[in-house]
């Protein structure tokens, strides 16, 4: 019987994350989650850390507790984000902070970790969240975009200091998909936004697996650097 093959996603207690976290478990994946808070996911292939992605002491204690339990890890899933809808003359530091380190600070910790266990077998695929908030320069979401626009310049370059090492860093970008995210924004702003899409729905879970299902596939092994846009953007 072939051996799992392991799998970290972030932001695992809900939403997108949790929906990945079930789906890769459901495809034999031993699965890796945290968050701030427990999880009530169980499963004998899933284990669950709780800590902050942007506290840099916690995120290595869980690396070195991965090294050691499971050997080896093959794909990382960057999907921990917060976003919040304001005019930015309305908008306090405070939040600006909270966005920025657990989007971009987050992001590039987990890379980083992952990337020095992933080099030892010369196998690896990371997968970072952009945003449509980016190229539809949504009004109320400028510091969510430009926390996202960090992340495609993240991983370009990622994808080019890592490739050396077998590692593959791309990015997906969901149009609105119906999740706490954005369960705050108007239904008339929604729709507008939906609007400005090709295809004028509102994104799935499903449709973001699908994207990562080809990003971690061993035939995507010349494909890096990349970010793919849903619904027609």
């Amino acid at each position: 019987m072939p051996k799992k093959k392991v799998m970290l996603i972030t932001g695992t207690r809900k939403g997108i994350g949790r929906f990945l976290a079930e789906y890769y478990i459901e495809k034999n994946y031993l699965v890796i989650g945290c968050s701030r808070d427990h999880s009530d996911l169980s499963s004998p292939d899933y284990q669950h850390f709780c800590l902050d992605v942007a506290d840099e002491i916690n995120v290595k204690k869980m690396f070195i507790e991965i090294r050691k339990v499971y050997g080896g890890l093959d794909v990382l899933i960057n999907n921990a984000g917060i976003a919040s809808m304001n005019h930015s003359l309305l908008m306090p530091l405070d939040t600006v902070n909270n966005i920025m380190n657990t989007n971009v600070i987050g992001t590039f910790l987990f890379c980083r970790e992952s990337a020095k266990i992933m080099k030892k077998n010369k196998f690896g695929r990371i997968i970072n969240f952009s945003t449509v908030a980016t190229p539809l320069k949504l009004e109320g979401e400028s510091i969510y975009a430009a926390s996202k626009a960090a992340i495609l310049s993240l991983t370009e370059i990622l994808g080019r200091e890592f490739a050396e090492y077998g590692i593959t860093v791309n990015a997906v970008g969901p149009t609105p998909v119906k999740t706490d995210l954005i369960k705050s924004v108007p239904k008339d702003k929604m729709d507008r936004l939906l609007a400005r899409q090709a295809i004028n729905r509102f994104g799935t879970e499903e449709d973001v697996a699908n994207v990562i299902d080809f990003y971690i596939r061993e035939e995507s092994s010349f494909i890096t650097g990349q970010n793919l846009y849903l619904g027609g953007i």
